[in-house]
């Protein structure tokens, strides 16, 4: 698996896993000559032309966040790939999460076991969850932030 993250975060990626790390702030991943069957986009900075570029001819481009929440809550993006999809033989998709008790009870069970290892970077009392929602504001934290109840 290739992880493309900030200089930062280097180590804490590679920690939970990663096989090849690329700093953005180094080097653009579209620039590269390695394709990749899969794009998971948890940030939305690249255009969707680059990334389609590097994606294989029958890969799949999964859009899960936006960078920039300006002009339509940032879901331009989302629109353009998903009206694209049926014309391009790669797909393009947007990774919606849908919560309900049988996930939430397998992923309990996969953090009991130690097979998957949540990131935290902080934790705040409930009382001080303007503080959390601050600190989230303020840029990237490593890992989730929570609340303790």
């Amino acid at each position: 698996m290739t992880a493309v993250c900030s200089t930062r975060n280097l180590d804490l990626v590679r920690s939970i896993g990663a096989d090849q790390v690329i700093d953005y702030t180094k080097e653009d991943f579209t620039q590269r000559p390695e394709r990749y069957d899969v794009i998971l986009d948890l940030v939305g900075s690249c255009s969707l032309s680059a990334c389609r570029r590097v994606i294989t001819p029958r890969g799949t481009y999964d859009i899960v966040g936006v960078k920039d929440m300006g002009r339509w809550l940032g879901l331009g993006r989302q629109f353009k790939a998903l009206l694209l999809s049926p014309f391009v033989g790669q797909r393009m998709r947007v990774f919606v999460v849908r919560h309900n008790h049988e996930d939430l009870a397998v992923l309990k069970q996969l953090v009991e076991t130690g097979k998957v290892v949540p990131v935290i970077d902080r934790q705040f009392a409930l009382s001080d969850a303007a503080d959390a929602l601050r600190y989230q504001g303020e840029g990237h934290p490593k890992g989730k932030i929570v609340l303790v109840v």
